[in-house]
């Protein structure tokens, strides 16, 4: 069979062909490699007009672990004030139109079609524009998402943010959650660099909110620079709380006997404490009541972050995939409080800093089964195991190799105490593996003995 030349692009999909088929296309043209800067994504986006410059107000969300957690609690609250949402977030879980969501929901697959159409339009027309795979969904989901003409857009980083597609669109609000230790061939050796790239997404002038209670020097730098009006954590807003209920603090506003978040993690908190300091900035233009502050922290959803699913064994699903995640997980693991056993999946991508999530988790778990995962980018499950075998100090504990993650967490509840937990982390695609028929509900064979 004859190969054609790689110079030669392959044909588009038909303007009315299913999703599936612009996805694969979308492969073909470029794959998932990571490109950065807004060069091309810029000349594409002038090019489509109108259909992707925003007509309502745009919050952007970056960080290296909580953005996803902020944007779906600036959904839930914006969303119970009465505000039509748009959310657009990666990577997905299980399904592409994951990463689209109108009004907490995905949107259906034909309703994005055309807007991949208009992106392959605009991308030919002319001088062709090479887009990456990251860069052609992104303006094709938000060409989407603004033809349902919502009140409110809200946009999470893919990575960075300064060279990230979605900073192309100009925020009325950024965010800037935790800055760690990730992506580092990328966007640098240290939590300066990384900090530098995070605070790309400020603006003149428009607030800025830092949710990390120790933020980068690079962070605070820029945002003087520029003039934004940032807003800090323990000074333009704070929280405290109890056992039972927390409270919140702004410049102007304040909120007492909230509820704890729906999502759970010592985390969340910090996450919740930032996404209100966007509501008050954001209260001229959006303004909303308590009661929907209340209302959407106490409905938001947002699977694979901390996410408990009853059984037997307790089912638990985090996306961690950096060393930053992980040692939150293994403080949300042991407050839990005692499980006689705990499992754990997982599977990780290549480029990850594996070693140190392994360390900290290694004390917590009693058995391992790491897999592969189905992408060129991940880790060998061999590789991983051999990095837990140089790592670990528990002469008890098991490791097992499997072909993914469903495998792996057949094994799993095959030998899992009824009583215990199994907690599957290290990538989306990890926790993706395991979601694709539905959340489990596991009921393991109750042990003889």
């Amino acid at each position: 069979m004859s190969v054609p030349p790689t110079d030669v692009p392959p044909p588009a999909p038909a303007a009315d062909a299913a999703l599936a088929d612009w996805l694969a296309h979308l492969e073909r043209l470029h794959g998932q490699r990571i490109t950065l800067g807004l060069e091309r994504v810029q000349t594409v986006a002038r090019r489509l007009g109108a259909a992707v410059r925003p007509a309502c107000p745009v919050i952007t969300v970056a960080g290296t672990n909580g953005k996803g957690s902020t944007c779906a609690m600036l959904e839930a609250i914006y969303r119970a004030a009465g505000y039509r949402t748009a959310l657009y977030t990666s990577p997905h879980l299980v399904h592409f139109e994951e990463r689209a969501r109108l009004d907490g929901q995905p949107m259906a697959s034909a309703d994005l079609v055309p807007a991949f159409a208009a992106v392959e339009a605009a991308r030919t027309a002319g001088d062709p524009v090479v887009l990456s795979y990251f860069e052609f969904t992104t303006l094709a989901l938000v060409h989407a998402m603004l033809a349902q003409r919502p009140d409110v857009l809200i946009l999470e980083v893919g990575m960075g943010g300064r060279l990230d597609a979605v900073n192309v669109w100009d925020a009325d609000c950024a965010v800037i959650t935790s800055v760690d230790l990730d992506h580092m061939e990328y966007l640098g050796p240290d939590r300066e660099a990384i900090g530098y790239e995070k605070a790309g997404i400020l603006r003149t002038g428009r607030p800025a909110v830092v949710s990390d209670p120790m933020p980068p020097r690079s962070v605070l730098e820029r945002a003087r620079e520029i003039d934004a009006d940032l807003w800090l954590v323990g000074r333009d807003f704070r929280h405290s709380g109890d056992r039972q209920q927390w409270a919140w603090q702004g410049r102007a506003r304040r909120y007492a006997g909230l509820a704890y978040p729906a999502l759970r993690g010592v985390n969340q908190l910090t996450n919740a404490s930032g996404g209100l300091a966007v509501l008050e900035a954001m209260h001229a233009r959006l303004p909303v009541t308590a009661q929907a502050v209340r209302q959407g922290l106490a409905t938001v959803e947002w699977p694979g972050r901390f996410q408990i699913v009853p059984g037997e064994p307790v089912l638990v699903l985090d996306v961690a995939h950096n060393p930053h995640a992980a040692a939150a997980l293994a403080e949300n693991l042991d407050a839990m409080g005692f499980y006689p056993q705990t499992q754990a999946v997982f599977g990780a991508m290549a480029d990850k800093d594996v070693r140190p999530m392994l360390e900290r988790l290694d004390p917590l778990i009693d058995a391992w089964h790491f897999c592969d995962l189905p992408t060129a980018r991940a880790a060998r499950g061999d590789a991983l195991r051999a990095v837990w075998q140089s790592v670990t100090r528990r002469r008890d504990a098991t490791a097992t190799v499997h072909e993914g993650p469903a495998a792996a967490l057949k094994a799993a509840l095959a030998q899992a105490d009824p009583a215990g937990r199994i907690v599957v982390f290290g990538s989306f695609y990890t926790v993706g593996g395991v979601l694709q028929e539905g959340v489990p509900r596991l009921a393991a064979r109750h042990l003889q003995g």
